[in-house]
């Protein structure tokens, strides 16, 4: 899809561009600076694989801070380059060939391509609208075999918020069955109407079985500085190490002193974009609501809405690509997600007011003169 939207844009087509999962903001110039700063100060060469002591420390505060978790910087943190990597080598250091990981859906795609490179089988256990737990299927889903729960909340594509009674649900079974729960948490910070977020890794006896995965991506528009960091038991940790060892070395050194300058410094950036979203949210959901035929929750996090087309009676790779073909407006078929995506589409809020209602206006005039 990628590949026809920017053959589309060099032919010169006005394309919509709902399908882009990152900012459209630029990155604090206080952290580019740090960079630019560390750069000519020698933070050009290797550091330590586990990542530089300073950002290690600033992680841990900053998870005291909003969590409400304390963590040992030495052992228990380790600085990756990118969230994805860090939900790599934390499957790789959980799981081995024969080994299933549940993964609840709707889910990013990364997550089944990182079980498989792991060796394991991915197994998806569909929630419910916007992403709630159906206990009885994830339940179901367990077995001898199963090494860890993989869940995303605020979740991505719905924009869903996992209530903390059915992470309390998920955190009964894995103690229960001796599981792991690797719990993405990237968007912790873009909540909205008052929402508060709940790390599963603070209920009982889910400290030492919960791998959380972040970064800097999606809280400060650092998309393309390929940082992120896991928060996990020492043992896992300690693995997870070896394995960045043997691959990516460390995060890039310079890099690694901009994040604590976006961990440290002032936060107000993060307040007004997450304010920024919301009036995008706001006016996203009402444009498409407006459609006939068209369901579209209004998302609880994240920058994605999640609108249901089915009664249009394409499939959402059909429409999704019909959608870029003849209205130039791009977004992501919801059957990638995963159970309980098909009929929807992607589509993030991550362009301005006036493009999302441009775009808007484009899908409401393609789905009037389908219905003709």
């Amino acid at each position: 899809m990628l590949e026809k939207v920017k053959y589309l844009m060099g032919q010169g087509r006005d394309v919509v561009r709902f399908d882009v999962g990152e900012p459209d903001l630029d990155t604090p110039v206080h952290i580019k600076d740090a960079a630019k700063k560390a750069m000519d100060e020698g933070y050009t060469h290797y550091v330590q694989s586990r990542g530089i002591p300073e950002l290690r420390q600033a992680i841990s505060e900053h998870v005291k801070e909003v969590l409400g978790l304390s963590v040992d910087p030495e052992r228990e943190v380790i600085v990756t380059p990118g969230a994805k990597f860090a939900l790599l080598a934390s499957i790789m250091a959980l799981a081995e060939e024969g080994d299933e990981v549940i993964i609840l859906t709707p889910e990013w795609p990364t997550y089944k391509a990182c079980v498989f490179m792991a060796g394991a089988k991915p197994v998806e256990v569909p929630t419910r609208p916007p992403y709630r737990l159906d206990e009885e299927a994830l339940k179901q889903a367990i077995n001898d075999r199963t090494k860890a729960i993989m869940i995303n909340t605020p979740n991505n594509p719905t924009g869903g918020i996992m209530p903390e009674e059915d992470l309390k649900a998920i955190a009964d079974l894995a103690v229960d069955h001796d599981l792991a729960v690797i719990s993405d948490e990237i968007y912790k910070a873009l909540l909205y109407d008052g929402r508060r977020h709940v790390s599963i890794a603070t209920l009982p006896s889910m400290r030492e079985r919960t791998v959380i995965v972040d970064g800097f991506s999606k809280t400060y528009a650092m998309t393309g500085w390929r940082l992120g960091w896991a928060i996990a038991p020492r043992q896992v940790v300690d693995v997870m190490v070896k394995i960045q060892q043997s691959s990516t070395t460390h995060p890039t050194a310079f890099v690694q002193v901009a994040g604590i300058a976006a961990l440290k410094g002032s936060q107000s950036f993060v307040d007004d974009m997450v304010k920024e979203y919301d009036r995008r949210r706001r006016a996203m959901v009402k444009a498409l609501s407006d459609i006939e035929g068209v369901n579209c929750p209004l998302p609880e996090g994240a920058f994605y809405v999640f609108p249901d087309f089915s009664e249009l009676g394409l499939t959402s790779q059909e429409l999704s690509e019909r959608l870029l073909m003849e209205a130039y407006v791009s977004s992501i078929p919801g059957s990638v997600f995963g159970p309980g995506g098909e009929g929807k589409l992607r589509l993030a809020y991550t362009v301005s007011i006036d493009r999302i209602l441009e775009g808007v206006k484009r899908i409401k005039a393609f789905v009037d003169r389908l219905r003709r």
